[in-house]
Protein backbone atom coordinates (compact mmCIF):
# COMPACT_ATOMS: atom_id res chain seq x y z
CA UNK A 1 0.00 0.00 0.00
CA UNK A 2 1.55 3.59 -0.86
CA UNK A 3 2.32 5.03 2.45
CA UNK A 4 0.99 8.11 1.22
CA UNK A 5 -2.67 6.83 2.27
CA UNK A 6 -0.80 5.84 5.51
CA UNK A 7 -0.26 9.39 6.69
CA UNK A 8 -4.36 9.89 6.18
CA UNK A 9 -5.63 7.00 7.80
CA UNK A 10 -6.78 6.84 11.32
CA UNK A 11 -4.24 6.31 14.01
CA UNK A 12 -5.73 2.70 15.27
CA UNK A 13 -4.40 1.96 11.72
CA UNK A 14 -1.09 3.13 11.38
CA UNK A 15 0.71 0.13 13.23
CA UNK A 16 -0.92 -2.47 11.27
CA UNK A 17 -0.04 -0.45 7.85
CA UNK A 18 3.59 -0.12 8.87
CA UNK A 19 3.43 -4.06 10.25
CA UNK A 20 2.99 -4.59 6.57
CA UNK A 21 5.43 -2.09 4.67
CA UNK A 22 7.81 -4.35 7.17
CA UNK A 23 6.97 -7.24 4.80
CA UNK A 24 7.79 -5.41 1.70
CA UNK A 25 10.72 -4.16 2.18
CA UNK A 26 13.98 -5.87 0.77
CA UNK A 27 17.34 -5.42 2.35
CA UNK A 28 19.91 -2.40 1.58
CA UNK A 29 23.30 -2.34 0.74
CA UNK A 30 25.52 -0.17 2.89
CA UNK A 31 27.14 1.25 0.18
CA UNK A 32 27.02 4.87 -0.72
CA UNK A 33 24.04 5.98 -2.82
CA UNK A 34 24.97 6.59 -6.83
CA UNK A 35 23.22 9.58 -8.70
CA UNK A 36 21.60 9.15 -12.30
CA UNK A 37 21.11 12.47 -14.23
CA UNK A 38 18.10 11.79 -16.28
CA UNK A 39 18.09 15.35 -18.29
CA UNK A 40 19.86 18.37 -18.54
CA UNK A 41 18.78 22.14 -18.46
CA UNK A 42 17.93 23.73 -21.63
CA UNK A 43 20.79 25.50 -21.56
CA UNK A 44 24.23 24.17 -20.32
CA UNK A 45 27.20 26.10 -18.93
CA UNK A 46 30.20 24.83 -20.64
CA UNK A 47 33.18 25.03 -17.96
CA UNK A 48 36.38 23.82 -17.47
CA UNK A 49 37.82 22.27 -14.02
CA UNK A 50 41.74 22.29 -14.04
CA UNK A 51 43.50 19.65 -12.15
CA UNK A 52 44.72 21.81 -9.41
CA UNK A 53 48.31 21.87 -8.17
CA UNK A 54 49.67 19.04 -5.63
CA UNK A 55 45.90 17.19 -5.50
CA UNK A 56 47.63 14.16 -6.70
CA UNK A 57 48.97 13.31 -3.39
CA UNK A 58 45.62 14.10 -1.46
CA UNK A 59 44.30 11.41 0.32
CA UNK A 60 40.86 12.70 -1.52
CA UNK A 61 41.58 14.63 -4.79
CA UNK A 62 39.34 17.82 -5.17
CA UNK A 63 38.39 18.76 -8.75
CA UNK A 64 37.12 15.26 -9.18
CA UNK A 65 34.23 16.03 -7.14
CA UNK A 66 33.90 19.16 -7.91
CA UNK A 67 33.43 18.00 -11.64
CA UNK A 68 30.85 15.56 -10.92
CA UNK A 69 28.90 18.07 -8.22
CA UNK A 70 28.69 20.29 -11.58
CA UNK A 71 28.11 17.93 -13.71
CA UNK A 72 25.04 16.15 -11.70
CA UNK A 73 23.49 19.69 -11.77
CA UNK A 74 22.68 19.14 -15.10
CA UNK A 75 23.35 22.87 -15.64
CA UNK A 76 26.71 22.38 -16.54
CA UNK A 77 28.75 21.31 -19.29
CA UNK A 78 32.26 19.90 -18.67
CA UNK A 79 35.20 21.26 -21.25
CA UNK A 80 38.21 19.25 -21.41
CA UNK A 81 40.87 20.54 -19.50
CA UNK A 82 43.97 18.07 -20.44
CA UNK A 83 46.68 18.59 -22.43
CA UNK A 84 47.51 22.35 -21.68
CA UNK A 85 51.01 22.96 -21.55
CA UNK A 86 51.87 24.35 -19.35
CA UNK A 87 48.76 23.46 -17.12
CA UNK A 88 47.46 26.60 -15.77
CA UNK A 89 47.57 27.51 -12.03
CA UNK A 90 47.57 30.72 -12.11
CA UNK A 91 45.62 33.30 -14.12
CA UNK A 92 48.73 34.85 -15.55
CA UNK A 93 49.13 31.24 -16.93
CA UNK A 94 45.84 30.93 -18.94
CA UNK A 95 45.42 31.08 -22.40
CA UNK A 96 42.00 32.40 -22.76
CA UNK A 97 41.87 31.84 -26.41
CA UNK A 98 42.71 28.44 -25.94
CA UNK A 99 39.66 27.87 -23.73
CA UNK A 100 37.80 29.31 -25.57
CA UNK A 101 38.48 27.39 -29.01
CA UNK A 102 37.62 24.34 -26.57
CA UNK A 103 34.15 26.23 -25.84
CA UNK A 104 34.55 27.05 -22.17
CA UNK A 105 32.88 30.14 -20.83
CA UNK A 106 34.29 29.33 -17.53
CA UNK A 107 37.60 27.99 -16.28
CA UNK A 108 38.59 27.18 -13.06
CA UNK A 109 41.97 26.86 -11.88
CA UNK A 110 43.49 26.13 -7.91
CA UNK A 111 46.61 24.84 -6.18
CA UNK A 112 46.82 23.38 -2.61
CA UNK A 113 49.63 23.29 -0.32
CA UNK A 114 50.71 22.79 2.93
CA UNK A 115 50.07 25.20 5.61
CA UNK A 116 51.47 25.52 9.10
CA UNK A 117 49.58 24.16 11.79
CA UNK A 118 49.64 21.11 9.37
CA UNK A 119 45.78 21.65 7.42
CA UNK A 120 45.70 21.59 3.74
CA UNK A 121 46.16 25.85 2.00
CA UNK A 122 43.34 25.48 -0.96
CA UNK A 123 43.24 28.37 -3.15
CA UNK A 124 41.17 28.46 -6.29
CA UNK A 125 39.21 30.81 -9.08
CA UNK A 126 36.79 31.12 -11.42
CA UNK A 127 37.79 32.71 -15.05
CA UNK A 128 35.43 34.28 -17.14
CA UNK A 129 36.82 32.78 -20.17
CA UNK A 130 35.42 35.10 -22.79
CA UNK A 131 35.70 38.72 -21.03
CA UNK A 132 39.44 37.42 -19.55
CA UNK A 133 37.70 38.37 -15.60
CA UNK A 134 38.29 36.79 -12.58
CA UNK A 135 34.87 35.85 -10.98
CA UNK A 136 35.94 34.45 -7.98
CA UNK A 137 38.68 33.84 -5.90
CA UNK A 138 38.70 31.93 -2.48
CA UNK A 139 40.97 30.43 0.04
CA UNK A 140 40.16 27.36 2.38
CA UNK A 141 41.98 25.76 4.92
CA UNK A 142 40.78 21.62 5.67
CA UNK A 143 42.66 18.73 7.41
CA UNK A 144 42.34 15.95 5.39
CA UNK A 145 39.01 14.78 7.11
CA UNK A 146 37.78 18.10 5.25
CA UNK A 147 39.01 17.95 2.23
CA UNK A 148 35.66 16.55 0.29
CA UNK A 149 33.99 18.98 1.84
CA UNK A 150 35.98 21.43 0.91
CA UNK A 151 35.48 20.33 -3.15
CA UNK A 152 31.74 20.84 -1.84
CA UNK A 153 32.36 24.48 -1.25
CA UNK A 154 33.94 25.04 -3.65
CA UNK A 155 31.49 23.83 -6.11
CA UNK A 156 28.75 25.68 -4.10
CA UNK A 157 30.53 29.08 -4.91
CA UNK A 158 31.24 28.02 -8.70
CA UNK A 159 27.34 27.19 -8.85
CA UNK A 160 26.57 30.26 -7.12
CA UNK A 161 29.07 32.82 -9.17
CA UNK A 162 27.92 31.31 -12.85
CA UNK A 163 24.13 30.58 -12.17
CA UNK A 164 23.47 33.33 -9.90
CA UNK A 165 21.66 30.82 -6.98
CA UNK A 166 23.02 29.39 -4.26
CA UNK A 167 24.61 26.15 -4.52
CA UNK A 168 23.60 23.19 -1.94
CA UNK A 169 26.60 20.64 -2.64
CA UNK A 170 28.00 21.36 0.64
CA UNK A 171 24.35 20.05 2.17
CA UNK A 172 23.56 16.91 3.41
CA UNK A 173 20.18 14.69 2.97
CA UNK A 174 18.69 12.46 5.21
CA UNK A 175 16.41 9.38 4.31
CA UNK A 176 15.37 5.67 6.02
CA UNK A 177 16.77 2.78 4.50
CA UNK A 178 15.75 -1.26 5.26
CA UNK A 179 18.97 -3.17 6.26
CA UNK A 180 17.94 -6.84 7.01
CA UNK A 181 15.66 -6.98 9.55
CA UNK A 182 16.51 -3.01 10.82
CA UNK A 183 15.22 -0.05 9.54
CA UNK A 184 18.10 2.83 9.66
CA UNK A 185 17.62 6.65 9.31
CA UNK A 186 20.75 7.36 7.72
CA UNK A 187 22.26 11.34 7.36
CA UNK A 188 25.02 11.34 4.22
CA UNK A 189 26.20 14.47 1.96
CA UNK A 190 24.17 15.64 -1.14
CA UNK A 191 25.89 13.83 -3.29
CA UNK A 192 25.38 10.04 -1.31
CA UNK A 193 28.46 10.04 -0.12
CA UNK A 194 29.49 9.43 3.61
CA UNK A 195 26.38 7.76 4.45
CA UNK A 196 26.04 7.42 8.36
CA UNK A 197 23.56 5.51 10.51
CA UNK A 198 21.71 7.70 13.09
CA UNK A 199 19.55 5.62 14.47
CA UNK A 200 18.72 1.04 14.14
CA UNK A 201 16.14 0.02 15.07
CA UNK A 202 13.86 -3.53 14.29
CA UNK A 203 10.72 -1.13 13.99
CA UNK A 204 10.23 1.40 11.43
CA UNK A 205 11.45 5.02 11.77
CA UNK A 206 9.70 7.60 9.42
CA UNK A 207 9.09 11.02 8.89
CA UNK A 208 12.80 12.84 10.01
CA UNK A 209 13.20 16.44 9.80
CA UNK A 210 15.80 18.55 9.95
CA UNK A 211 16.10 21.58 12.31
CA UNK A 212 17.03 24.35 11.33
CA UNK A 213 20.27 24.85 12.52
CA UNK A 214 21.05 21.55 10.61
CA UNK A 215 22.58 20.05 14.25
CA UNK A 216 19.15 17.70 15.21
CA UNK A 217 16.64 15.14 13.59
CA UNK A 218 13.10 15.09 14.65
CA UNK A 219 11.52 11.47 13.49
CA UNK A 220 8.99 9.11 14.46
CA UNK A 221 10.13 5.68 15.89
CA UNK A 222 7.81 2.75 16.34
CA UNK A 223 10.35 0.87 19.33
CA UNK A 224 7.82 0.98 21.84
CA UNK A 225 5.23 -0.47 19.76
CA UNK A 226 3.57 2.93 18.83
CA UNK A 227 4.83 5.62 17.02
CA UNK A 228 6.49 8.45 19.28
CA UNK A 229 8.53 11.49 18.40
CA UNK A 230 12.12 12.31 19.12
CA UNK A 231 14.64 14.46 18.94
CA UNK A 232 18.68 13.70 18.49
CA UNK A 233 21.56 15.64 18.36
CA UNK A 234 23.76 15.05 15.55
CA UNK A 235 26.96 16.06 17.12
CA UNK A 236 26.19 14.10 20.59
CA UNK A 237 23.75 11.41 19.70
CA UNK A 238 22.10 12.60 22.61
CA UNK A 239 18.11 12.18 22.08
CA UNK A 240 14.61 12.06 23.79
CA UNK A 241 10.90 11.35 23.27
CA UNK A 242 9.45 14.92 23.09
CA UNK A 243 5.59 13.27 22.25
CA UNK A 244 4.95 10.17 23.54
CA UNK A 245 1.03 11.29 24.31
CA UNK A 246 -1.29 8.39 24.83
CA UNK A 247 -2.33 7.31 21.33
CA UNK A 248 -0.53 8.30 17.87
CA UNK A 249 2.82 10.83 18.09
CA UNK A 250 3.45 11.82 14.57
CA UNK A 251 4.15 14.01 11.59
CA UNK A 252 6.82 16.23 13.34
CA UNK A 253 8.07 20.01 11.65
CA UNK A 254 10.37 22.38 12.75
CA UNK A 255 9.55 25.95 13.28
CA UNK A 256 11.94 28.23 11.81
CA UNK A 257 13.16 29.16 15.24
CA UNK A 258 14.01 25.54 16.35
CA UNK A 259 11.93 26.05 19.33
CA UNK A 260 8.99 24.48 18.70
CA UNK A 261 7.66 21.33 17.00
CA UNK A 262 4.47 20.79 15.10
CA UNK A 263 3.39 17.56 15.70
CA UNK A 264 0.20 15.43 14.89
CA UNK A 265 -1.40 13.55 18.14
CA UNK A 266 -4.45 11.43 18.96
CA UNK A 267 -4.22 12.22 22.51
CA UNK A 268 -7.72 14.05 22.86
CA UNK A 269 -9.54 11.58 20.13
CA UNK A 270 -8.68 11.76 16.12
CA UNK A 271 -5.47 13.31 14.72
CA UNK A 272 -4.86 16.78 15.05
CA UNK A 273 -2.11 19.04 15.00
CA UNK A 274 -0.57 20.40 18.15
CA UNK A 275 2.15 22.77 18.96
CA UNK A 276 5.38 20.98 21.42
CA UNK A 277 8.02 22.83 22.59
CA UNK A 278 11.63 21.28 20.90
CA UNK A 279 13.01 19.68 23.84
CA UNK A 280 9.75 17.94 25.16
CA UNK A 281 8.71 20.48 27.83
CA UNK A 282 5.38 21.74 28.98
CA UNK A 283 1.93 20.83 27.53
CA UNK A 284 1.16 20.61 23.59
CA UNK A 285 -1.16 23.24 22.27
CA UNK A 286 -4.13 22.43 20.17
CA UNK A 287 -3.98 24.38 16.77
CA UNK A 288 -6.32 22.46 14.77
CA UNK A 289 -10.08 21.72 15.78
CA UNK A 290 -12.02 19.39 13.55
CA UNK A 291 -13.38 16.11 13.26
CA UNK A 292 -11.47 15.15 10.33
CA UNK A 293 -7.69 14.01 10.34
CA UNK A 294 -5.29 16.93 10.11
CA UNK A 295 -1.30 15.95 9.67
CA UNK A 296 1.60 16.97 7.80
CA UNK A 297 2.17 20.15 8.91
CA UNK A 298 4.92 22.44 7.75
CA UNK A 299 5.42 25.85 8.79
CA UNK A 300 5.94 28.54 6.22
CA UNK A 301 9.56 30.33 6.35
CA UNK A 302 8.44 33.19 8.47
CA UNK A 303 6.57 31.24 10.73
CA UNK A 304 3.13 33.19 10.27
CA UNK A 305 1.36 30.08 9.28
CA UNK A 306 1.57 26.05 8.53
CA UNK A 307 0.26 24.04 5.57
CA UNK A 308 -1.45 20.91 6.66
CA UNK A 309 -2.95 17.73 5.26
CA UNK A 310 -6.65 17.35 5.89
CA UNK A 311 -9.66 15.36 4.84
CA UNK A 312 -12.49 17.38 6.39
CA UNK A 313 -13.82 18.50 3.08
CA UNK A 314 -14.28 14.36 2.45
CA UNK A 315 -10.83 14.29 0.48
CA UNK A 316 -7.26 15.11 1.53
CA UNK A 317 -6.53 18.28 0.49
CA UNK A 318 -4.23 20.68 1.84
CA UNK A 319 -5.15 23.74 4.07
CA UNK A 320 -3.44 27.07 5.80
CA UNK A 321 -3.60 28.24 9.40
CA UNK A 322 -1.82 30.94 11.40
CA UNK A 323 0.46 29.40 13.76
CA UNK A 324 -1.61 32.01 16.84
CA UNK A 325 -4.73 29.82 16.05
CA UNK A 326 -7.85 30.58 13.57
CA UNK A 327 -9.67 29.60 10.55
CA UNK A 328 -8.02 26.82 8.42
CA UNK A 329 -8.29 27.81 4.32
CA UNK A 330 -8.12 25.51 2.26
CA UNK A 331 -5.66 26.38 -0.55
CA UNK A 332 -5.80 23.22 -3.08
CA UNK A 333 -8.46 22.93 -5.54
CA UNK A 334 -6.99 21.25 -8.51
CA UNK A 335 -7.43 17.39 -8.36
CA UNK A 336 -8.92 15.56 -5.84
CA UNK A 337 -6.13 14.07 -3.85
CA UNK A 338 -3.23 16.43 -2.70
CA UNK A 339 -1.09 16.13 0.41
CA UNK A 340 2.07 16.10 1.93
CA UNK A 341 2.99 19.91 1.81
CA UNK A 342 6.30 21.43 1.84
CA UNK A 343 7.49 24.80 1.66
CA UNK A 344 9.68 26.74 -1.22
CA UNK A 345 12.66 28.34 0.99
CA UNK A 346 11.18 31.56 -0.04
CA UNK A 347 7.69 30.76 0.97
CA UNK A 348 5.99 31.80 -2.45
CA UNK A 349 5.30 28.12 -3.32
CA UNK A 350 5.05 24.95 -2.12
CA UNK A 351 5.77 21.11 -3.27
CA UNK A 352 3.10 18.25 -2.39
CA UNK A 353 2.10 14.79 -3.70
CA UNK A 354 -0.73 15.15 -6.74
CA UNK A 355 -2.48 11.86 -7.40
CA UNK A 356 -3.52 12.10 -11.00
CA UNK A 357 -5.78 8.56 -11.78
CA UNK A 358 -4.02 5.89 -10.33
CA UNK A 359 -0.53 8.02 -10.14
CA UNK A 360 0.97 9.78 -6.89
CA UNK A 361 3.45 12.74 -8.68
CA UNK A 362 5.56 15.64 -7.10
CA UNK A 363 3.75 18.91 -7.95
CA UNK A 364 4.65 22.52 -7.01
CA UNK A 365 2.01 24.94 -6.51
CA UNK A 366 2.39 28.87 -6.35
CA UNK A 367 0.56 30.26 -3.58
CA UNK A 368 -0.65 33.58 -4.92
CA UNK A 369 -1.85 32.29 -8.42
CA UNK A 370 -2.62 28.78 -7.20
CA UNK A 371 -1.06 27.53 -10.60
CA UNK A 372 -0.06 24.27 -10.10
CA UNK A 373 2.70 22.04 -12.11
CA UNK A 374 3.28 18.72 -12.06
CA UNK A 375 7.17 17.80 -11.92
CA UNK A 376 6.91 13.77 -12.13
CA UNK A 377 5.80 11.11 -13.90
CA UNK A 378 6.10 8.19 -11.52
CA UNK A 379 3.74 5.81 -10.15
CA UNK A 380 4.35 5.95 -6.42
CA UNK A 381 6.02 9.75 -5.65
CA UNK A 382 5.99 10.44 -2.11
CA UNK A 383 7.89 12.90 0.51
CA UNK A 384 8.62 15.59 -1.29
CA UNK A 385 11.55 18.18 0.19
CA UNK A 386 13.01 21.58 -1.29
CA UNK A 387 16.64 21.68 -1.23
CA UNK A 388 17.99 25.34 0.52
CA UNK A 389 18.13 26.65 -2.53
CA UNK A 390 14.51 26.03 -3.78
CA UNK A 391 15.57 24.70 -7.44
CA UNK A 392 15.26 20.66 -6.33
CA UNK A 393 12.94 18.72 -4.69
CA UNK A 394 13.93 15.75 -3.47
CA UNK A 395 11.41 12.56 -2.85
CA UNK A 396 10.75 8.74 -2.78
CA UNK A 397 9.76 6.97 -5.29
CA UNK A 398 9.81 3.15 -6.86
CA UNK A 399 11.57 1.78 -9.84
CA UNK A 400 10.81 -2.16 -10.81
CA UNK A 401 9.40 -2.12 -7.28
CA UNK A 402 12.18 -1.07 -5.39
CA UNK A 403 11.81 2.15 -3.07
CA UNK A 404 14.52 4.54 -4.17
CA UNK A 405 15.53 8.35 -3.84
CA UNK A 406 14.99 10.90 -6.58
CA UNK A 407 15.16 14.64 -7.38
CA UNK A 408 14.04 16.90 -9.79
CA UNK A 409 14.41 20.83 -10.54
CA UNK A 410 11.79 23.07 -9.60
CA UNK A 411 11.18 23.21 -13.24
CA UNK A 412 10.72 20.01 -13.95
CA UNK A 413 13.52 19.79 -16.58
CA UNK A 414 16.29 18.02 -14.84
CA UNK A 415 15.58 14.94 -12.72
CA UNK A 416 18.12 12.27 -11.08
CA UNK A 417 18.11 8.74 -9.12
CA UNK A 418 19.71 8.10 -5.70
CA UNK A 419 20.30 4.57 -6.01
CA UNK A 420 21.93 1.87 -3.73
CA UNK A 421 22.75 -1.54 -4.58
CA UNK A 422 19.78 -3.06 -3.21
CA UNK A 423 16.37 -2.62 -0.96
CA UNK A 424 14.29 0.39 -0.39
CA UNK A 425 15.38 3.84 0.66
CA UNK A 426 12.70 6.13 1.62
CA UNK A 427 11.50 9.12 3.91
CA UNK A 428 14.36 11.68 2.14
CA UNK A 429 14.36 15.36 3.94
CA UNK A 430 16.98 17.84 2.34
CA UNK A 431 19.16 19.74 5.38
CA UNK A 432 19.24 23.32 5.52
CA UNK A 433 22.33 25.42 4.62
CA UNK A 434 24.88 25.36 7.56
CA UNK A 435 28.35 26.04 8.87
CA UNK A 436 29.46 28.02 5.37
Amino acid sequence: MNPIVQKIMPAHLLILVWALLCAMFAPVSAAQLRIEVIGGGATQIPVAIVPFRAEDGLAQKLTPVIAANLARSGLFRLVDAGGMSPVPHEPEQVNYPQWRARGADAVVIGAVSKAADGRYDIRFRVLDAAKQTQIAGFVYFATESQLRLTAHRISDVIYERLTGDPGVFATRITYVAKRGSRFELQVADADGFGAQTVLSSNEPIISPAWSPDGNRLAYVSFEDKKPVVYVQSLLTGERRAVANFRGSNSAPAWSPDGRRLAVTLTRDGGSQIYLINADGSGAPQRLTQSAAIDTEANFSPDGQSILFTSDRGGGPQIYRIPVGGGAAQRITFEGSYNVSPRHSPDGKSFTFIQRNGGRFNVAVQDIATRQVQVLTDGGIDESPSFAPNGRVILYATEVRGRGILAAVSSDGRIRQRFTADAGDVREPAWSPVVGK
